[in-house]
Parts: C-alpha cells; sequence; structure tokens
C-alpha cells in the first residue's frame, strides 16, 4: 500500500482541526448530555466510516476490508475502555462538568502513545518476524483472562499508579474547577483531576498494549492501523457520555471482546502458518461476536434504565469553596503576591498621607522664614 506523504499529512492535519474544534465547542465547564454525546458519536463515526470508503476507493476493497476490520476492533475494544473511565470518575466523585477535559487530553495522550506503540509494532514485525508469535500468545491469554475475570472491577484505591502519585507529588484535597495545578501560599500543587488524569492515561497504555497487536493480526499496514486507532479513539469521550449511565447493561460484551481477541490471535496464529484467511471473513466473524454479545446483553437486561455508578459513601475529595478558588495564587508565579499586596496596605496604613491644612501651614511657615533672613541680609548690607 503506497501512501504519499501529503496524505499522511491531510489526515494528521484533519486530526488536529477536529481536536480543535472539539475543544472550542467545550471551551466552557458543563454537563455534556445524552443528546449531545449523541450528535458527536454520530459525527466521529461518520468521519470514521467515510475515511474508510476513501480507503475503499483510492486502495481497492481488500485495504478498505482491512480499515473497517481494524477500525471496528478498535471500537469495540474502546468500550472498555469507557467502563474503566466510568469507574474511575465515580470513585473520585469527579464533578459531570469536568469530565471532558479530563478525557480531551486523555485522548490527546492516547494518540501519542498509540502512535509511539504502533511505530514500534511495526519495527519489531519488520525485523523479527517470530514476534508474531509473541503477540498471538498474548492475545489468547488475554481473552482466556478476560472471560476468567470478566466479574471482576478496577479498585482505584489499590492502583499502585494511584498510590505513588499521592506519595511523591504534593495535591490538594479539593476539586478547583478543571485546573490540574493550583499554587497556594507560594507552593505549587496538583489537583485530583491530575491524578485521574494520570490514572486514565497508564489504563489507556494497558488497553493499547491488549489493542494494538490486534489490529495488526487483520493488517499489516501502518496507515491503516493508525488511522483505524484514531478514528476509533477520537469518538471514545462522546461514547463515554452516551454510555457511561449503561455500563450495568452490557453484562456479556465483556465475554464479546474476549472472544474477539482469542479469535485475532487465532488469526495471526494461522497466518504466521501461511493460511490465509480473507480479511472479509475476519471482518465478518468480529461484528457477529460484537452484536451477538450486546443484543444478549440487553435482552437480559431489558427494562433497567440508565443509572450512575454509586459514589462513595466517603468521597476522597471534595469540591472547593469560591473563597478557596478565590484564595489562590497565580500558577505561574513563585512570588506570593496576595501576601505582598497585604502587606503593602499594612504599611500604607502605618504611613498616612499628610492633610493638606498640615502641608499649609509648613509651607506657610517656610515661607516667613524666608521673608525674614531676606530682610536681616539687606541690613547687614547697609
Amino acid at each position: 500500500m503506497d501512501v504519499p506523504f501529503w496524505i499522511w499529512a491531510a489526515v494528521l492535519g484533519f486530526i488536529v482541526v477536529m481536536l480543535a474544534v472539539d475543544l472550542f465547542a467545550h471551551r466552557h465547564a458543563h454537563v455534556i448530555g445524552v443528546r449531545e454525546a449523541a450528535v458527536w458519536s454520530g459525527v466521529w463515526v461518520v468521519f470514521g466510516v467515510a475515511f474508510g470508503a476513501l480507503v475503499w476507493w483510492g486502495w481497492g476493497a481488500e485495504f478498505g476490508q482491512q480499515y473497517f476490520a481494524g477500525y471496528l476492533i478498535e471500537k469495540s475494544l474502546a468500550v472498555d475502555n469507557v467502563f474503566v473511565w466510568a469507574i474511575i470518575f465515580s470513585y473520585f466523585a469527579v464533578p459531570r462538568e469536568y469530565q471532558h477535559r479530563v478525557l480531551f487530553l486523555g485522548v490527546l495522550g492516547a494518540l501519542v502513545f498509540r502512535g509511539i506503540f504502533i511505530a514500534a509494532g511495526a519495527v519489531l514485525i519488520q525485523n523479527f518476524s517470530w514476534i508474531l508469535y509473541v503477540f498471538a500468545a498474548f492475545l489468547l491469554y488475554t481473552g482466556w483472562r478476560m472471560i476468567r475475570q470478566r466479574n471482576e472491577h478496577l479498585n482505584p484505591e489499590q492502583s499502585m499508579v494511584l498510590r505513588g502519585f499521592r506519595r511523591f507529588v504534593p495535591m490538594t484535597d479539593a476539586y478547583h474547577g478543571q485546573k490540574l495545578l493550583v499554587r497556594r501560599n507560594g507552593v505549587l500543587l496538583a489537583t485530583p483531576l491530575l491524578a485521574v488524569l494520570v490514572l486514565i492515561e497508564v489504563t489507556d497504555i494497558v488497553f493499547a498494549v491488549d489493542s494494538i497487536p490486534a489490529i495488526f493480526a487483520v493488517t499489516d499496514e501502518v496507515f491503516l492501523v493508525f488511522t483505524a486507532n484514531a478514528f476509533a479513539i477520537l469518538g471514545l469521550r462522546a461514547m463515554y457520555f452516551l454510555l457511561a449511565d449503561l455500563i450495568h447493561r452490557f453484562v456479556y460484551l465483556k465475554v464479546g471482546l474476549a472472544l474477539v481477541l482469542i479469535w485475532v490471535g487465532i488469526k495471526m496464529l494461522l497466518k504466521i502458518d501461511i493460511v490465509y484467511i480473507p480479511t472479509g471473513i475476519s471482518l465478518a466473524v468480529v461484528a457477529t461476536i460484537i452484536t451477538v454479545s450486546v443484543v444478549l446483553s440487553l435482552r437480559a437486561t431489558r427494562g433497567q434504565g440508565r443509572r450512575s455508578l454509586p459514589a462513595p459513601a466517603q468521597p476522597p475529595f471534595r469540591v472547593a469553596t469560591a473563597e478557596e478558588n478565590a484564595a489562590l495564587d497565580p500558577v505561574w508565579r513563585r512570588g506570593r503576591p496576595a501576601v505582598r499586596e497585604r502587606a503593602g496596605r499594612v504599611h500604607d496604613d502605618a504611613a498616612p498621607a499628610r492633610s493638606g491644612a498640615e502641608d499649609g501651614s509648613r509651607t506657610g511657615a517656610r515661607d516667613d522664614h524666608d521673608r525674614q533672613h531676606d530682610r536681616q541680609h539687606e541690613g547687614d548690607a547697609r
């Protein structure tokens, strides 16, 4: 697959522009409702499908099917990210109006890290063909582990990342709006929102370790691997706000995702032994597994509406008051302007300005003294 440089540049430019549009549209903190999330989810899906159609038209059906297979795998595995994000936000009691800021930065970091992983994976596959056995074995093991641990959930309190962050990074005990850093009494502190962002980035890196080998099982083309990842990830924020209150209904989806990983692991092993499975069959198998798992989940939980995850009885962090936010110093100034301002006011109070009457009496006395001195000088001259 020959991809000119200008196409790479155009795709990257489009991604940057859409991220900027997303950031501008959500520049003010607000709660994203289901309708807004559905609209943005639809927008990102349309972009992803339209790009796949362009690949199909420009490079042929085989590469088009490879893109759609990779896109579907990444989009499906991304649902697991949504579940984990919901658990993290619930545990930390992050206000909903601040969640988009964290997810925007999280997705931005995910694009960078996945780009690095994709480049590294391509280099490994090109130079060490035996690495495919490692990828296949890892996918099979991950799928088996997901089935075995399908009823287990992430416990943020036991996260080594969170423990290390709390131990080595000075942090406030309250959310200060959408700020990741604040300065209080001259000391630079992280907010709980930064801890949440770090935890989300680390969990995405863990998920990337699963998903990147999975997509290499359906295509060797770096361009398709990256674009399928990018268009699947770009819609994650909207997908979260759309599905976060419905995760209790997808009871069989984790099993479906595990079967997808097992399937692509088997496909990779067969590919190594030159037993070619057409991409169209792989796409059909993945789509069937995901569809069946979703349908069975919704049938098993019919009648259940939207429901947020319960917040902990004692949330680890609180929301700062307006007075606490007003008392903060500017983040990027080392001094303590609030203290200097108070000191200046005390100095002004201790040295009040002279009144006009006082200044006038002193001026008059000085003029009388000068006239007396002039008369004495004239007498001496005579």
